[in-house]
């Protein structure tokens, strides 16, 4: 393992389509636990509600039965119920289970303390007696505590022949109990669970194989985008890859791809044109250089040195010259946009160079039209570079006179460098500017550049976020230079 990689987790999957399967299920089952515990506590709540709608029907039966003189039957009862009596040891009547207490030697319910409104029901819970017996009553209550139902009737209300089918004292309250058993509500609840479990698990099941295989058909795009990539070359990336006509992400990738490739082709070409034309360019003055000196070398006596060596000395100075291109633009090529900390005065740079440029060939005039300050941010010494090119450029082509003009334009300084000369085709503006490029071949190499001065003032230019192009003129050509302009002190 590289010792730069990030160490993986043995139990994490490596497949986009597994890790997206167990993200899917992770997060169905989070969705799925709290739906179930959701579902678990409102069914145990409704199926409790069940059970004392259940009670309170019950209580209430009994109640009517035992207001008409009537002992309730022992049998039928579905909840367990106890009657009670102040001043009877035993109850009055009992069934649904508590049989099992044998409340005929006792009752099991304490008897009422206090009489309570007739007719209230009042809802507690209560501790079920443990049975001194051993055997087990039919619903496992001894010793539990239950909620328990009960209402009050007083003997007074009742008749004498009531009273004593009842078998109850004329002055005696009594209670009427019926034991909540949440047995329904568990069952209910237990069996709801179970259906949950299993329709979860299969749900989780169901989820992660869907997510998985839709991932894997989402992903075959993309498989194909990664196959046909892997077979560019950096010498020939020709290869395109098919774009979906879905219209979703993978579209956007594979046309994104493609520009890509499309820039890398654009780039390879342009190197190749590049090293071929750097290497046609080095070839005429060197081939120049090696023949007058082979020249000189087989025929000393008859050479006359001087010419020789002042041919050598052009010559290496167009090497040179071309060398010192080549670098910087390989130097642009590598190096971002920037604009620098720097703030340069154009006027005074353009000034500077109008009074120092030599114009020892021909006679011409060389004029800069601008007297207030012009601030830009960057590197001094690469704004001069660009404005030496352009006004080399016009030197070459001039018949008699350069003019420079600066001006501010709202957030913008303007520069131009105009030349009387013959100007420049309107279909060439843009060729101009490509590297190598001269629009007067029948001109000596000797005097015509290398070709590379526009194509540096440009990169230099778009460097500092500015533009350089070719503007219409009737006569000559004019050069446009536009720059992002600095807030001078006085404006901050």
């Amino acid at each position: 393992m590289n010792a730069t990689e990030p160490r993986r987790r043995w139990w994490w999957p490596r497949s986009v389509r597994a890790r997206t399967a167990l993200a899917a299920a992770s997060a169905a089952a989070v969705i799925l636990v709290g739906i179930g515990w959701w579902l678990h506590h409102d069914v145990y709540r409704q199926g409790t509600q069940i059970a004392e709608g259940q009670a309170e029907q019950q209580l209430w039966a009994l109640v009517d039965q035992l207001n008409e003189g009537v002992v309730p039957a022992r049998r039928g009862a579905m909840l367990p119920y106890e009657v009670v009596a102040t001043g009877r040891r035993t109850a009055v009547a009992y069934g649904g289970g508590m049989n099992d207490f044998d409340p005929g030697t006792r009752h099991v319910l304490p008897a009422p303390s206090e009489a309570r409104q007739p007719g209230s029901l009042t809802i507690l819970p209560l501790r079920m007696p443990v049975r001194d017996s051993s055997s087990r009553d039919r619903f496992d209550m001894a010793g539990r505590t239950y909620t328990v139902m009960f209402a009050d009737i007083s003997a007074d209300e009742l008749s004498s022949d009531e009273v004593a089918a009842l078998g109850v004292a004329a002055d005696a309250t009594l209670r009427v109990y019926v034991v909540v058993l949440p047995r329904t509500a568990e069952a209910i609840t237990e069996t709801t669970d179970l259906l949950l479990l299993r329709a979860g698990l299969v749900g989780l099941v169901l989820i992660a194989a869907a997510a998985y295989f839709a991932v894997r058909i989402a992903l075959r795009p993309v498989e194909a985008i990664r196959v046909l990539t892997a077979s560019v070359t950096a010498s020939d990336p020709r290869e395109r890859v098919t774009v979906p006509a879905t219209g979703h992400e993978i579209t956007a990738l594979a046309t994104t791809i493609n520009t890509t490739l499309q820039r890398l082709d654009d780039a390879a070409a342009q190197q190749r044109r590049f090293v071929a034309d750097a290497a046609h360019e080095l070839r005429s003055p060197l081939t120049t250089l090696l023949a007058s000196l082979e020249v000189a070398l087989a025929y000393p006596e008859r050479t006359d040195w001087p010419a020789a060596a002042t041919t050598a000395a052009r010559q290496t100075r167009r090497l040179q010259a071309l060398a010192e291109d080549l670098l910087l633009l390989a130097r642009l090529d590598t190096r971002t946009p920037t604009t620098g900390p720097d703030t340069v005065d154009l006027t005074a740079l353009a000034s500077g160079l109008t009074e120092q440029y030599p114009l020892t060939e021909r006679p011409l005039t060389l004029t800069c039209d601008s007297t207030a300050p012009a601030h830009a941010h960057g590197n001094p010494d690469e704004y001069e570079r660009l404005l030496r090119n352009l006004i080399d450029n016009a030197a070459r082509h001039a018949a008699h006179r350069i003019q420079i003009t600066i001006r501010n334009q709202d957030d913008w300084v303007v520069l131009t460098v105009h030349d009387d000369g013959p100007g420049v085709p309107t279909e060439d503006a843009e060729r101009i500017f490509e590297r190598f490029v001269r629009l007067d071949d029948a001109r000596s190499r000797d005097h015509g550049g290398t070709g590379l001065g526009l194509a540096i003032a440009r990169d230099l230019a778009h460097r500092h976020r500015g533009t350089l192009i070719l503007t219409p003129r009737t006569l000559g050509a004019c050069f446009e230079l536009r720059l992002p302009r600095a807030a001078t002190p006085a404006e901050d």
